[in-house]
């Protein structure tokens, strides 16, 4: 996605009806799939935790939609590699 016209933002609604704002970083791929990682737009900047919502994108009768990484070991390998995408960006500047 272009950085161009400023960051990309996405409403998602939850299984119970709620709706967050997120702001998306950064697309990756890993082990044939992809994963969308995202920081909340109402996240508290003073707080230690980070608040990264990571999310797979499927296919559900036809159209790209996102689904919650349910293995931890999944989660953790695609978390792992966000993180040496965002670092390596870092020493690259």
């Amino acid at each position: 996605m272009s950085d161009e016209f400023g960051n990309d933002f996405v409403t998602i609604t939850d299984d119970d009806g709620n709706k967050y704002e997120l702001e998306h970083l950064d697309t990756m791929e890993y082990n044939g799939n992809t994963y969308m990682a995202f920081l909340p737009v109402d996240m508290d900047e003073n707080s230690e935790d980070y608040g990264i919502v990571i999310l797979k994108v499927v296919e559900e009768a036809g159209e790209e939609v996102f689904a919650n990484v349910d293995e931890q070991d999944e989660l953790d390998a695609v978390y792992e590699l966000y993180m040496e995408r965002l670092f390596d960006g870092d020493e690259e500047e």
